[in-house]
């Protein structure tokens, strides 16, 4: 190892000191027994408020508040899954089950391997699953495979990137199957967990809805619940990485380096930590994925100028501007092909 690279590499084990001299990475306890307290409260009512309105058409106007209650609860997952909340990797693994699968009907087991593959190699070419090519592409290497109809519906990926999130909540519920029976490359950690919780969520959900409502009000309301689900899910992760650079498959860049420099914060206030459970403090979570939701907004402040002090570079905009790179990224890979 040059001297250089012992320089870098050392960067971030000095601030990680820092970070942890002031408590950061301490669990809070507190924060998440409220925190799930009341997500769990607000989908439960939620529910209740279905059964409820009954047999109207009203009810479709409790479908959006059904996917908030969706994607808070996934939120809660998505931390389980970094070890933010409890000590044990069991502990969280099982809290993980109980909100996703059970809660939310989404594979918690298939989402956090995808999930951590890509926290290890962060908009690295082949290497993180969420850049790789499918209905949209995120490289310019990747247009060149692209003729006719496929060529052209990238060169409209940017226009179509809002509406086709509404097709999420679908996907990740295809993408749980598959995995759930064995049709992904890895299959779930605790699978024999997994399946009894999924088909529970799957089988609730339907029982409910069909018993409650009339068939065409049924399927109307699964239809926008999904839209809306998908749409916040895809918007919450977004800004987080799209737009930001793409490192080539062989890429030597330091940890510190790599998690930030294609990383984006969005900044917002108190309210926008809410709405995307935290993940605005991306360039933070990165850098320390176990450390707990709360306390990223107080280590924001120490990272940012400890980038600053090393000359490493530090995204953070707007939520409309966060959102407007990530189109024009989108619409610049579009162009080439």
């Amino acid at each position: 190892m040059t001297t250089l690279d012992a320089t870098r590499g050392s960067l971030y084990a000095d601030l990680s000191r820092q970070v942890r001299l002031a408590g950061l990475l301490d669990r809070r306890s507190g924060y998440y027994t409220m925190r799930i307290s009341a997500t769990v409260a607000a989908y439960a009512a939620v529910w209740v408020a279905v059964v409820l309105v009954g047999e109207s058409w009203w009810v479709l106007a409790l479908a959006p508040a059904m996917a908030i209650a969706h994607t808070q609860l996934a939120f809660v997952g998505h931390d389980a899954g970094h070890r933010q909340i409890l000590r044990g990797r069991r502990a969280n693994d099982l809290l993980g089950i109980t909100v996703a699968n059970l809660g939310v009907g989404l594979s918690y087991g298939w989402w956090i391997d995808k999930h951590n593959r890509h926290h290890a190699h962060p908009n690295q070419e082949g290497r993180d699953p969420d850049i790789a090519p499918g209905a949209l592409v995120f490289v310019p290497s990747q247009t060149r495979a692209r003729n006719g109809i496929s060529r052209a519906w990238i060169r409209l990926q940017a226009f179509i990137f809002f509406p086709l999130l509404l097709l999420e909540g679908l996907n990740l519920f295809v993408a749980s199957v598959r995995a759930l029976t064995g049709r992904t490359a890895a299959a779930p950690r605790h699978r024999g967990l997994e399946i009894p919780a999924f088909v529970l969520n799957v089988g609730g959900y339907l029982a409910v809805l069909f018993l409650t409502l009339t068939p065409g009000q049924a399927v109307t309301f699964i239809v926008v619940h999904q839209g809306f689900f998908g749409l916040y899910m895809g918007c919450s992760f977004a800004p987080n990485h799209k737009g930001m650079p793409i490192l080539a498959a062989g890429d030597t860049t330091d940890y510190l380096r790599r998690q930030v420099l294609t990383s984006r914060n969005v900044d917002g206030g108190r309210l926008i930590d809410g709405i995307f459970g935290g993940l605005n403090y991306q360039i933070e979570h990165h850098l320390f994925p176990s450390m707990p939701r709360p306390s990223l907004r107080r280590a924001q402040p120490l990272i940012r100028r400890f980038c600053i002090e090393h000359d490493v570079p530090y995204a953070q905009t707007s939520l409309i501007d966060s959102y407007r790179q990530a189109l024009r990224h989108l619409h610049d890979v579009g162009g080439r092909a």
